[in-house]
């Protein structure tokens, strides 16, 4: 099985899993909060039997009997208050403390996925983004687990006294199987609905943050588009909850029939007490009592059961699905990343497709990257510059072929042993809104509070004068919407993001995929000359790798590959580029002629 065909598990066992969960991380408030449920049960499921032992002591005029059904429900009443308070406040702080087990249980598995597949899958997040609402009441599970348990104690307890009665009383259970088949099918009939529209819901939440955000603010009130994505947006919730809508009025019409059927069941056991049975007045009392209870009660555990099935079942076969989805990146290489290259990096016969694509972002590729060189990569926009990173940084796993690092799989080397020798940065950088020091130091982790550490990267990426506009220099805050923020330009940002991707020493491999757009030409022919010169001097066999549009940039190459249509075309030096009169020279003579 691929690991595009992960599926989610059998309810039952995923939430079984959550459940182990839970006791993992809080075993003592876990097992608090369930006893403390069931203990509450009991007081309120003994009731009606106080009520029938009253109504028949009061009419044979026996004082015991009396004294002892006043005693049990004063002694029921004050026990059900005082056990549903502490279950509360026990239950209150269990489901505190594993919402954030929860969160972060769910944000670590996200982040532990060696690729960006399911960032990018329309299937994957169509499933995540229905997980990343029922993560916040994921903890809601655990209480509605112990509520169902506590009810069914509830329930169990009120059918002994009914059968205490009549045997035949216990067909009222039967009654209610309807209830509980429709309240279990109603919620997952439902989620099926609103997970097949997701893609609705995800743009309209898209179109919201787009209108009310601060960053497209600009454009949005330039353009004059404000209100198209308010409608835009109503016509996608529309299209989303219209679906959604039609499917909970049928279900709620079956529900409905359900109940009618029990609530005839019920009526007919009043009758059949009453006058079939001739019973006394304290069985009747306790039908009544203990059926209208019996009603509330099947209604409650119908009610927590639909929870369960729509939320906690629902909910639990996605995270556990996450989970083995996470679990199948992490398996642990059997060889050992090289503490430096002496062959390269070789593609062998390399093809990757986009999920959801028939057409292959790279196809059949067969390349090699010596060591200790540099490397430019260039092609017309789409013709796979990146798609070949990413793969060489284990984002993404080919489709078919292989990455072989000095002759050895890629792919049986740890992704994280091998991302700890990656050092770059990417066009599309992350804006890291920390203190300066941190938004570069996050480059290499260990060395987060480094300042030498810190400043030498700043040195290596150019970006002093950054530094030297920001009042508090490496201490001040970035972003204009914390206190004391401060906004600083795309520019600036850039090299922010350069300076994180140089901050480790001994990389070996470089890739700087095209993170200079912003800056000049001038500068970035200086920043890459600079840095190619550094790893040419390197002993560790370092690989560089350029992705960059400027071929005046490219030219210092010792290796220029030309991407097109998904193939790599040609291969050489600027040199031999230029003399075999091919792409590349039809390229660089276009971009060259555009200075003149």
């Amino acid at each position: 099985m691929t690991r595009s065909e992960v599926d989610e598990p059998k309810a039952l066992a995923a939430m079984w899993r959550l459940c182990k969960l839970g006791y993992q991380h809080e075993p003592w408030l876990l097992v608090a909060a369930f006893l403390m449920t069931l203990l509450a049960a009991l007081p309120d499921a003994l009731l009606a039997l106080w009520l029938k032992i009253l109504a028949d002591g009061v009419l044979a005029d026996d004082r015991r009997a009396t004294l002892l059904a006043a005693t049990g429900l004063a002694v029921s009443v004050t026990a059900t208050w005082l056990l549903r308070t502490l279950s509360t406040r026990i239950s209150r702080r269990f489901r505190d403390r594993v919402t954030i087990m929860l969160e972060a249980h769910v944000a670590r598995l996200q982040a532990s996925v060696a690729t960006v597949e399911h960032h990018e899958r329309r299937d994957y997040l169509d499933r995540l983004s229905v997980l990343r609402k029922q993560v916040f009441v994921l903890d809601h599970m655990y209480m509605s687990l112990f509520s169902t348990c506590g009810w069914i104690l509830r329930l169990g307890v009120t059918v002994v006294l009914l059968m205490s009665i009549s045997p035949v009383l216990a067909l009222l259970l039967v009654f209610a199987l309807p209830t509980v088949v429709s309240s279990s099918w109603r919620p997952g009939v439902e989620r099926q609905v609103e997970e097949r529209y997701a893609t609705h819901s995800r743009l309209a939440d898209h179109l919201f943050k787009t209108a009310t955000t601060p960053a497209p603010g600009k454009e949005v009130r330039v353009i004059g588009i404000g209100r198209d994505l308010v409608e835009n947006r109503r016509r996608e919730w529309e299209q989303w909850y219209g679906p959604i809508a039609s499917a909970r009025w049928v279900s709620a019409a079956w529900h409905a029939v359900a109940w009618a059927i029990f609530g005839a069941a019920y009526v007919g056991a009043v009758f059949f007490v009453a006058t079939g049975l001739h019973g006394s007045v304290g069985n009747v009392l306790l039908i009544l009592a203990a059926g209208a209870r019996l009603s509330s009660y099947i209604g409650a555990t119908v009610g927590e059961i639909g929870f369960l099935r729509g939320i906690w079942l629902d909910g639990s076969r996605r995270l556990v699905w996450l989970e083995n989805y996470a679990a199948s990146f992490n398996s642990a290489g059997d060889l050992p990343v090289p503490s430096h290259l002496t062959d390269g990096i070789r593609l062998d016969h390399v093809s990757f497709t986009y999920a959801g694509s028939e057409r292959p972002a790279l196809e059949d590729v067969n390349l090699k990257l010596p060591a200790g060189k540099v490397i430019a990569v260039v092609g017309e926009n789409g013709a796979g510059k990146s798609t070949l990173v990413k793969l060489i940084c284990k984002l993404y796993e080919p489709t078919d072929g292989h990455v072989l690092l000095d002759d050895q799989p890629l792919d049986r080397i740890s992704t994280e042993a091998w991302r700890e020798k990656i050092a770059g940065a990417f066009q599309d950088f992350f804006r890291f809104e920390f203190r300066a020091a941190h938004s570069v130091g996050l480059g290499d982790l260990p060395r987060l509070d480094d300042v030498p550490a810190v400043t030498t990267a700043v040195g290596r990426a150019g970006a002093e004068d950054v530094l030297e506009r920001l009042e508090s220099g490496l201490d001040t805050q970035l972003g204009s919407t914390w206190p004391d923020g401060a906004e600083i330009s795309f520019g600036q940002w850039q090299k922010l993001a350069l300076a994180r991707g140089f901050m480790r020493d001994r990389p070996l491999l470089l890739v700087l995929d095209e993170p200079t757009a912003a800056l000049d030409a001038e500068t970035e022919h200086a920043l890459f000359e600079r840095y190619a010169a550094a790893a040419k001097d390197s002993a560790d066999g370092r690989i560089t790798i350029l992705v960059s549009h400027r071929f005046s940039t490219v030219r210092m190459a010792d290796q220029i590959v030309v991407l097109d249509g998904a193939r790599v075309v040609e291969t050489g030096t600027h040199d031999e580029l230029i003399a075999l009169d091919g792409q590349y020279a039809e390229l660089y003579r276009i971009q060259a002629a555009s200075y003149h």
